[in-house]
């Protein structure tokens, strides 16, 4: 597991560009079940990007990485880019890695983000708690079996409102009969 630090001095690095080039992004994956579920290891951070604006800027978006200190397969990088697909960045100051996702998994998933201090005095865009659980039941569908615990710990810490609005989107992506099987698991705890 890499230290506390680490995660911080790297997102912020990868932000600032972000930020300063207007990319709409938000934290997503295993960061979040650790924000909105329960304490767990994870070795990266993901990250969602606004394609559009990803592709319009993907020159000033890897150069700035490079530039920083990110490692980073341009020519992959691109092509994964302009085809929505992941892309791969290693800060090697910190050898920690962050995966780019320049597509939104769940439909319109950056417009409902939440700001939210990860860090002292760093706030960060963070994919909102119904689109975190719904984002974990496509990756349980696509074989996941992490993300099963992830989304009933998560939905433990659900409002009202939280538990409609991913009830919606479950629904929206044909996700609702999978979200009720994965809600009636037991944990290996329990």
């Amino acid at each position: 597991m890499f230290p506390v630090e680490a995660f911080q001095a790297t997102l912020v690095k990868a932000a600032r560009i972000l930020q300063d080039l207007a990319i709409p992004f938000h934290l997503t994956g295993g960061i979040t079940s650790v924000t909105y579920g329960e304490p767990r290891l994870t070795q990266d951070v993901d990250i969602v990007l606004e394609p559009e604006t990803t592709r319009a800027h993907r020159g000033a978006l890897l150069e700035r990485m490079r530039a920083v200190g990110f490692l980073v397969d341009e020519p992959a990088a691109r092509v994964s880019i302009e085809e929505g697909r992941l892309f791969q960045a290693l800060d090697v100051a910190e050898g920690l890695k962050l995966d780019f996702y320049p597509r939104q998994l769940v439909p319109g998933e950056l417009s409902r983000s939440s700001d939210f201090e990860l860090f002292a005095g760093v706030t960060l865009p963070i994919v909102s708690l119904p689109d975190a659980i719904v984002s974990k039941l496509v990756w349980i569908q696509r074989g996941s079996h992490k993300s099963r615990r992830d989304v009933r710990s998560m939905w433990a810490r659900t409002t009202a409102t939280d538990r409609a609005t991913t009830d919606e989107l479950a629904s929206l992506l044909h996700l609702d009969d999978l979200l009720q099987c994965v809600l009636s698991e037991l944990d290996e705890l329990d």
